[in-house]
């Protein structure tokens, strides 16, 4: 059985939003995936994001939030950023990232722009490769301060239509 007949990427909705907040395991990986929230994640946060994002979208195993993206434009409101990529821990490693990044991707094509755009830590090797690997370019890189008062590189990809 492949991914996209074993699991269903589908909208969001706020009965989503306990699910969604427990995909976020540890303060690290949620600073990886969302720096701005704060540790526990919770659905107080989440319908925060829900009034700044659009297109929450779940990846489910048969109702239960197994995976979990949105989008997001920069201030100027000209380039479509994917975030807050998340696949829970014990569905990594199945090819679920990859199908939900492909879709948010094919979602903005489709219905928003002909660049998408994509940030990741440099730290974080498994999306950097993943992400690599679809396409995507690095074009810029921003310093960040983690929690622990390190420095942390987050590295700005985007991926064009015509190469899609």
């Amino acid at each position: 059985m492949s991914i996209a007949e074993k699991y269903v990427i589908t909208a969001a909705d706020g009965s989503h939003y306990d699910e969604i907040a427990a995909l976020f395991t540890t303060p690290e990986e949620l600073f990886l995936i969302y720096p701005s929230g704060s540790w526990p994640f919770d659905r107080a946060q989440l319908e925060r994001v829900s009034k700044e994002r659009s297109d929450f979208t779940v990846v489910l195993d048969k109702q239960r939030v197994i995976g979990f993206a949105n989008l997001y434009t920069n201030t100027a409101g000209d380039r479509y950023f994917i975030g807050n990529i998340v696949v829970s821990d014990a569905y990594r490693g199945q090819g679920i990232g990859r199908r939900l990044v492909r879709h948010m991707c094919d979602l903005i094509f489709d219905h928003y722009a002909s660049t998408v755009y994509i940030s990741v830590f440099a730290s974080n090797t498994a999306a950097l490769l993943l992400y690599t690997a679809l396409g995507f370019k690095p074009y810029d890189i921003e310093r960040r301060t983690p929690p622990n008062g390190d420095s942390a590189a987050l590295l700005h990809m985007r991926l064009d239509a015509r190469s899609w």
